[in-house]
C-alpha cells in the first residue's frame, strides 16, 4: 500500500483547523481580539505613525509576557504560515517590521485563513520526493532538514498557538 504522505500532513493540520479551531474563531469580536488579561501584555498597538506594530523585545525577556489574541493571531499569520509561503510557496514577501497588521479580529481572521489555505494547499500539492528534500536556506539553522520536518512543526505550531488562543477566549468569557 502507497500513502500519500502530502495528504497525510495536510490533512492532519486541516483536521483540527476544520472541526476545532477555525469554528470556535467565527465569532471572535474585537473586544476579545485586544483584552489584555495580564499586565505589561504584548498586543499589536497603534504607533506614532499610525500604523500597528507588535510588541517584541531581543532578547524575549524572561518570563515572556501574557501575548493577546491579537498578538497571537499575528505571529500565526506571519511567523508561522505568511513567511514560509513566501519562502516555499510563491507567496508575497513578508516579515514583522512591514506586516499590515489587522485592526479588527475580522480583518485578522481573512488574513488568517488566507495564510492557511496558501499553506495548506502548499502542502497538498508536495510530491515524496519534496517532502524528503532539506527545506533550504529560508529556515536558518535548519535549512539541512528535510521538508518534512517543517510541515510537522508548522502542524505543531499551529495547534499549539490555535489551542492558546481559544484559551484566552474562553477565560474572556469567565472573566470577573
Amino acid at each position: 500500500m502507497s500513502i500519500d504522505w502530502s495528504k497525510e500532513l495536510s490533512e492532519q493540520l486541516d483536521w483540527h483547523w476544520t472541526q476545532h479551531l477555525r469554528p470556535r474563531l467565527d465569532t471572535l469580536t474585537d473586544d476579545e481580539y485586544f483584552w489584555e488579561p495580564a499586565e505589561d501584555c504584548w498586543s499589536i498597538r497603534p504607533q506614532e505613525d499610525g500604523r500597528l506594530m507588535i510588541d517584541w523585545a531581543y532578547p524575549e525577556p524572561s518570563p515572556p509576557p501574557v501575548t493577546t489574541i491579537a498578538w497571537r493571531l499575528a505571529h500565526i499569520v506571519i511567523g508561522v504560515f505568511a513567511m514560509r509561503n513566501a519562502s516555499h510557496f510563491d507567496g508575497p514577501p513578508v516579515d514583522y517590521q512591514t506586516f499590515p497588521y489587522a485592526a479588527s479580529a475580522k480583518e485578522a481572521l481573512e488574513q488568517l485563513d488566507d495564510a492557511y489555505a496558501r499553506w495548506r494547499d502548499g502542502v497538498r500539492g508536495l510530491t515524496a520526493e519534496d517532502l524528503e528534500r532539506p527545506c533550504g536556506e529560508a529556515e536558518g539553522p535548519y535549512a539541512e532538514y528535510p521538508f518534512v520536518a517543517l510541515v510537522l512543526h508548522i502542524n505543531r505550531e499551529a495547534i499549539h498557538h490555535g489551542a492558546e488562543i481559544l484559551l484566552l477566549r474562553d477565560l474572556h468569557a469567565r472573566r470577573d
